[in-house]
């Protein structure tokens, strides 16, 4: 039974991650290299006991996506910022830059990124008006019924749901599906020449900014649901490293999620069959022939939930009540210089202002 129970949690983030898959497909990223990252991850999590799987996540695919002007340089991009995260991982540098950062600042970044989703979101109505507003009207009262009902699976609901709805309205509005999306062969592995240029250098540090973030706060929400202890830099050497070799083939970013498998009762090998599970359905490339029956605006709902439901109200909350001298004020710049331009930027000014208000003792 307890295994039972493993493998329906497995499944259940299996299906929160397929139209994150197709997200990331909406973005040039390759489906069948990014198997590799999800073996990564699993041989990671097995080997090092780790309850922390990494999978799709729409924050780093949206940023990456809207950073990169071409493909090449978001594949680059993700590429330099997982090498950056295994440098802090195997040095154990990420706790010491958390710590210098404070709370206010990392929350504030994350809720920043929040704006950038619905922005996001918003741009995908924009693009296919009848499938994004259905998407969006779909997920907000599936998330509001769903979040009363069984909270810890609201998003999986949402998600799933929000893409149904809204692909069989498109359907039924008789709209072409699939006419954007590339058949990929199985096992079909190129190498991607990287490239370095000042928008790729910093799309690197923004996206290893918002990982830091993202590692933090996803992972522990996941092992926070059993008895398990997490090891942040464990987490940040097997997810960099997964970016890093995904993306070199042309595939997508795999970063931390907050997972149900950490409550399933084998939180590790839920985990571990969870990634197995994606990594086969990449390298078979199924998720292409998903996606030929699924508009790429029907993840507009989702990524507007996420945003403005989810990550802004309680990053925003977490940041505005550390009560350090200036938080408020060094919270709000954060937040605002990372919607507006990147986390990096966003977190550099945060640090910035802190530095001032710790010399100056200025009260903000």
């Amino acid at each position: 039974m307890e295994f039972l129970q493993d493998i329906l949690a497995a499944i259940g983030v299996v299906l929160n991650g397929i139209p994150q898959g197709l997200l990331a497909l909406s973005y040039g990223f390759a489906s069948v290299p990014t198997a590799l990252g999800f073996a990564i991850g699993a041989v990671g999590c097995g080997v090092l006991n780790s309850v922390a799987p990494i999978s799709f996540q729409a924050e780093t695919i949206v940023m990456a996506g809207n950073m990169g002007k071409t493909r090449r340089d978001r594949l680059s991009m993700v590429m330099f910022g997982g090498l950056i995260m295994v440098v802090l991982g195997l040095t154990g540098a990420l706790s010491a830059i958390t710590a210098f950062a404070g709370d206010a600042i990392v929350h504030a970044m994350m809720a920043g990124v929040g704006f950038v989703l619905v922005r996001t979101a918003f741009n995908m109505v924009k693009e296919n008006q009848m499938v994004g507003w259905v998407s969006v009207a779909s997920a907000v009262v599936i998330y509001l019924i769903t979040k009363a009902l069984d909270p810890g699976n609201a998003l999986v609901y949402t998600i799933v749901g929000s893409l149904i709805i809204s692909s069989v309205a498109a359907k039924l509005a008789g709209q072409k599906l699939g006419e954007n999306t590339v058949a990929e062969k199985m096992c079909r592995l190129r190498l991607e020449k990287p490239v370095v240029n000042l928008s790729v250098i910093r799309g690197a540090l923004s996206l290893a900014c918002l990982t830091i973030g993202a590692n933090i706060a996803f992972g522990n929400i996941t092992s926070g649901m059993g008895t398990a202890e997490l090891n942040v830099d464990h987490l940040t050497v097997y997810s960099g490293l997964a970016d890093a070799v995904s993306s070199l083939f042309g595939g997508g970013p795999v970063e931390a999620i907050i997972s149900a498998t950490g409550a399933a009762p084998h939180a590790v090998l839920s985990g571990v069959i969870m990634m197995t599970i994606m990594a086969l359905i990449l390298f078979f490339g199924l998720l292409p022939k998903i996606g030929k029956f699924v508009p790429s605006q029907s993840i507009a709902g989702f990524l507007f939930i996420l945003g403005a439901f989810v990550t802004i109200p309680g990053d925003g909350a977490a940041a505005f009540a550390t009560g350090t001298a200036g938080g408020s004020v060094i919270a709000a710049v954060t937040m605002s210089v990372t919607a507006v331009f990147d986390p990096f930027f966003g977190m550099l000014a945060g640090l910035v202002l802190k530095m001032i208000v710790g010399a100056t003792g200025l009260a903000l």
